[in-house]
């Protein structure tokens, strides 16, 4: 079996039937196996272990002309892959989609036994579960509404964790900002990391907003703001800022970095405009140039 590190993960939530997904290192799309196996309502009343459930149905004689019909031996091998340590068997996405018109194939053509035609009546609520989420899908990216999707996330996000008070400094940042760098470090712009942005995120918020400000203001909001017994900062920064100036400031520091994030194709030409923008020394080097979390 192949070994694959997992970099994203997310859940397909289809009516009743959730399957863990999970996005490989090199970019395959991997469903999880066991989720995959129940959403297909392989496993028998009486049937207890559940590891072999779907290569027993991919061998049999009956289906066997329908399962592999164009296929290679190995299309249905699985895939094992790890979340950090955890080891999770999934086989590659489009497999799932194989199986389910295999099986309505079968229907069309032999005599199915009890537990087979249970299997394709679900292959085919699948199929047309596949294809309502992949219309939508196609509509968002073909109009450009995928990008939105996350923007209305985000609101329902934010509106339930940040006070209204404070809303409208937030969204300042997250809007357009936070969209740029995970775009540009590679990271998908999703509730989950939007929700809890990952160290260095907030690191290099420093270094090109808070750091540009004039000399001394930040070590001013520091001890304005000083520190729980835990260690982390008693508020956000900008709200010790004056709302006139200080944060005039710092919201065009803001759509100054994000107007060239937005025209940069990398981080690397990103960090080269902004040395020539704002005339750091040449020697400087970008020094939170780790990679996302995988």
């Amino acid at each position: 079996m192949e070994k694959r590190k997992i970099i994203h993960e997310g859940e397909i939530i289809l009516n009743e039937t959730i399957i863990p997904c999970y996005i490989l290192d090199d970019g395959t799309r991997v469903l999880s196996g066991n989720a995959m196996q129940n959403a297909l309502k392989l496993q028998e009343d009486n049937e207890k272990k559940s590891g072999t459930r779907l290569a027993r149905y991919l061998n049999q004689k009956t289906l066997n002309p329908f399962i592999y019909q164009g296929k290679s031996p190995g299309h249905y091998s699985p895939i094992e892959c790890y979340k950090g340590t955890q080891k999770i068997n999934g086989y590659e996405a489009t497999i799932l989609a194989d199986i389910c018109e295999a099986f309505l194939e079968a229907r069309n053509n032999i005599n199915l036994s009890t537990r087979q035609k249970i299997i394709a009546d679900q292959c085919e609520i699948l199929i047309r579960g596949f294809a309502r989420v992949g219309i939508v899908a196609l509509i968002d990216e073909a109009t450009g509404y995928q990008y939105e999707r996350e923007r209305f996330e985000l609101q329902k996000i934010l509106n339930a964790y940040v006070s209204d008070e404070i809303l409208k400094w937030q969204l300042t940042f997250t809007d357009d900002f936070y969209k740029e760098i995970f775009r540009l470090w590679n990271l998908p712009f999703i509730p989950k990391y939007i929700k809890n942005k990952p160290s260095f995120i907030g690191k290099l918020t420093v270094k090109y907003i808070y750091d540009q400000m004039p000399k001394g203001v930040i070590e001013k909001v520091k001890d304005n703001i000083g520190k729980t017994e835990k260690g982390n900062w008693k508020y956000r920064w900008h709200q010790s800022l004056t709302s006139d100036i200080g944060r005039e400031h710092l919201r065009k520091q803001i759509i100054e970095v994000t107007t060239l994030m937005s025209i940069s194709e990398s981080k690397e030409q990103f960090n080269y405009l902004f040395k020539k923008k704002y005339n750091e020394e040449p020697q400087l080097q970008l020094e939170f140039n780790e990679a996302p979390p995988k």
